[in-house]
């Protein structure tokens, strides 16, 4: 079996910078330390992190009066720092720089009046976190009649999700804009995500099936998956070498393998172990090296 290993795959530097901060709080403050919300969507990582001390809870709630916390790297609304606040609780935000950006644009746009839409999943924990910065307005692509009603004459900011499709978030923009000439549309797809989207697309010029690894509550993830599907190459999402055992891999005798922005590298090469192939090829070039400083409390 000849297997392809899509390049760049695996973790962005919001996501190494997420769980650097959680491994240097454990260090500082000592376990346990609380995380509102999945640090990063991988099982994987996350079971990795509360074996070491962290606790993860959806609710700062659930966060003991003066106790340390840190929110995720996906970003949350402004009223979960104030109840962490009025819990005396010591805040570390992990929250990705790139989506920070996004928070500020929202901030920035209505500010200046103009009316805003995010292109986003609704529920998302990126999407609830941007959305509590300002008044706006969701588009999800996976929901029909999705263009907003408005007057032809309003000033719109269109946003996105940092980790949706760059081939469906454009085709909905160039909607909004047509429709809405005084529109500024922001370019706020990340960076690792658009890189890892591209090398799909080169990957399915080479194999018959390509395997993302990653997990199905990884935004990024799913959309490598459809990425691949769309360009009429199969694909499964898969998280472990547990679960893909199941599948008959021998029908194929081209195989590529990439992983989302949240998946550790290790997990790739236990595919590679289990897969065993008879050769291994390079597709696609590294990206640059990207790091973002961590934050005064660690």
């Amino acid at each position: 079996m000849h297997l392809y290993l899509a390049v760049p795959r695996g973790f962005c530097a919001g996501v190494v910078r997420a769980i650097e901060i959680v491994n240097k709080a454990l260090e500082i403050y000592g376990s346990p330390v609380y995380i509102k919300h999945q640090i990063v969507h991988n099982n994987y990582v996350v079971s990795d992190l509360e074996n070491k001390g962290a606790i993860t809870v959806d609710n700062i709630e659930d966060v003991p009066n003066g106790s340390t916390v840190i929110f995720s790297a996906h970003g949350s609304p402004p009223k979960d720092y104030e109840l962490a606040k009025s819990k005396n609780v010591k805040i570390i935000d992990a929250t990705c720089p790139l989506v920070t950006k996004v928070h500020n644009e929202a901030l920035k746009y209505s500010k200046e009046g103009r009316k805003i839409i995010l292109i986003g999943h609704r529920g998302h924990q990126e999407v609830i976190g941007t959305m509590g910065q300002a008044d706006m307005i969701l588009i999800d692509d996976r929901e029909k009649n999705n263009i907003p009603k408005l007057n032809n004459s309003e000033s719109i900011a269109i946003l996105s999700q940092t980790t949706l499709s760059i081939d469906d978030t454009k085709s909905i923009s160039n909607k909004l804009k047509e429709k809405y000439k005084n529109s500024i549309i922001r370019n706020d797809i990340c960076y690792a995500v658009t890189n890892r989207q591209n090398a799909v697309k080169n990957l399915t010029k080479f194999v018959e099936l390509i395997i993302v690894v990653g997990s199905e509550t990884s935004s990024n993830c799913v959309r490598l998956k459809e990425m691949s599907e769309s360009h009429g190459t199969p694909s499964f999402l898969i998280n472990s070498v547990e679960e893909i055992k199941d599948i008959d891999l021998n029908k194929y005798t081209k195989i590529g393998i990439t992983s989302g922005a949240s998946t550790p590298e290790v997990l790739i090469d236990e595919f590679i172990s289990y897969i065993q192939p008879s050769k291994i090829d390079i597709v696609g070039e590294s990206e640059k090296d990207i790091n973002f400083v961590l934050p005064d409390e660690v």
